[in-house]
């Protein structure tokens, strides 16, 4: 994690990143954690930490819970779809059928 030296977070309250509740403070938290994720140099790296490490919790790379949640459904679905598109060991997508052809 070489790259948490170089965040933006660094030296700001960690709990304005972990807001209890999900209404009014808990909110304006969150956005004034976006916001200092917004001018971060790292906020790629530190979404990618996130994701590859299931963070349930708090603000990651300018991202909310929600918004990570939906990332790695995105992702799951994305790579399920992929996997049911492609033979084991083949290297190509099965052909898809255009308009009035079968495949």
């Amino acid at each position: 994690m070489e790259w948490l030296r170089a965040a933006a977070c660094m030296g700001e309250d960690p709990e304005l990143f972990f807001p209890v509740g999900t209404t009014g403070p808990a909110l304006r938290e969150a956005a004034a954690a976006k916001r200092v994720c917004a001018r971060c140099p790292v906020r790629v790296e530190c979404l990618s930490y996130a994701l590859g490490t299931a963070q349930t919790s708090g603000v990651w790379g300018g991202t909310g819970e929600e918004e990570r949640a939906e990332l790695l459904r995105t992702a799951r679905y994305e790579a399920t779809r992929s996997l049911a598109r492609t033979e084991v060991g083949r290297t190509e997508p099965f052909p898809t059928a255009s308009a009035g052809q079968l495949v």
